[in-house]
């Protein structure tokens, strides 16, 4: 860039010349050789360039550099120029398993476009929901602080859960920001992008569609129930789930994603309430199987209870299957290690076959020390890209 500028300053200097020569006929007397009197001419005026920009650095740097070395900075525009060449990533889900994986996937590319769903219907989102009939905001604002530029103090101010007072105790500042943004700026999707800036987040934040959706469930005994809080509950085997309304609109920004994408991550997080709710968004689901992007489900490290109280890889994967299509996935990234204990009916999920409808299963070291039954950020995005490039 420092070359085109010094290219374009000579341009413009000979175009310069050339007016002043041919509006005032202007005829320099000849004291030295032509190539002499240019090299001259040219080294006086790259010293000035090089004296100027001295000069600018001197002036700027105490402001700019006051904390970074010079190997910082070199080292901080080599990056961010290099994650900005990275493969374009699409990853759906919601909960906090979305999350996880853009945590550890945005040191890999500034190129990631996470699609949440849009179901939440407890907690904080779900009160701001009811009364406000706003897109619960919990799971985008969990993405907003995992794809932050600085995830320290901002994103505590997110995560921040008030502890008291009437109408605010159990509300998350993080919720009542995005509440706020959307009355002012007219939109959901307009408060994620100004969230986004206050944020600085490497990537784009997008709900599946801008209509809150109802998650319903078939139970295998027949009843029917309806709302995620109350299906993340049942103790009871799901058949089938579905989305009220059936045939609602996808957000369009999401479906430019899917389409562009060279990587879609589906998952981790909860196979019902998280996962599959965005999959059930028809132009979503018929963008991912046009798109020709390589396809990775990542299966939960453990079972949930209630929800997949039982399932193993296989059985995640033939519900995904199931309410989707048979040629949906290219792999599965599965957990290895599972020499862990439990807790009552949370298992982890078992160590088994090679592929599942002949979808092959690449397995890893990805639990998360701290919590082993979710997965660590880092040593999952390092198998996502590792299968991703193996791929191409």
């Amino acid at each position: 860039w420092i070359l085109l500028g010094l290219v374009g300053i000579m341009i413009c200097s000979l175009g310069i010349a050339f007016i002043i020569k041919n509006i005032f006929n202007f005829v320099i007397p000849e004291l030295l050789p032509w190539h002499l009197e240019g090299l001259i001419v040219a080294l006086l005026g790259f010293g000035s360039i090089v004296w100027a920009g001295i000069g600018l650095y001197r002036s700027v740097s105490p402001i700019l550099f006051a904390s970074l070395d010079i190997d910082q900075v070199t080292n901080t525009v080599y990056v961010r120029r290099s994650l900005s060449k990275g493969p374009k990533i699409v990853a759906l889900g919601g909960g906090t398993g979305l999350a996880v994986v853009l945590k550890g996937l945005k040191v890999y590319s500034h190129n990631l476009s996470a699609i949440v769903s849009v179901g939440d219907d407890g907690g904080s989102s779900g009160r701001l929901r009811k009364q406000l009939g706003l897109i619960p905001p919990g799971d985008f604002r969990n993405c907003l602080v995992a794809l932050a530029e600085d995830e320290s103090l901002i994103g505590k101010l997110f995560q921040y859960r008030f502890s008291q007072g009437e109408g605010l105790e159990g509300h998350s500042f993080g919720n009542l920001f995005i509440a706020a943004l959307t009355n002012i700026t007219g939109g959901f999707d307009r408060a994620l992008i100004e969230s986004s800036k206050v944020l600085s987040v490497n990537g784009n934040i997008f709900p599946s569609t801008l209509i809150p959706i109802e998650l319903i469930a078939d139970l295998s005994d027949g009843r029917v129930i309806y709302g995620e809080s109350n299906i993340g509950d049942t103790e009871v085997k799901i058949k089938k789930l579905s989305i009220k309304p059936s045939s609602v609109n996808a957000y369009p920004e999401s479906i430019n994603a899917l389409m562009n994408a060279e990587l879609i991550v589906l998952g981790p997080g909860s196979l019902y309430t998280s996962v599959l709710p965005s999959l059930l968004v028809p132009e979503i689901q018929e963008a991912i199987l046009k798109s020709n992007a390589y396809k990775i489900y990542v299966c939960n490290v453990a079972t949930q209870q209630g929800e997949t109280s039982d399932y193993g890889i296989n059985e995640h994967v033939n519900a995904l299957i199931d309410h989707t299509s048979d040629n949906f996935l290219d792999c599965i990234i599965a957990n290895s290690r599972i020499n862990f204990e439990t807790e009552s009916e949370i298992n982890p999920v078992a160590v088994g076959p090679e592929s599942v409808n002949g979808i092959n299963i690449v397995y890893g070291d990805i639990i998360d020390e701290g919590n082993k039954y979710r997965h660590e950020s880092n040593n999952l995005a390092d198998l996502i890209i590792k299968v991703y490039h193996e791929s191409r």
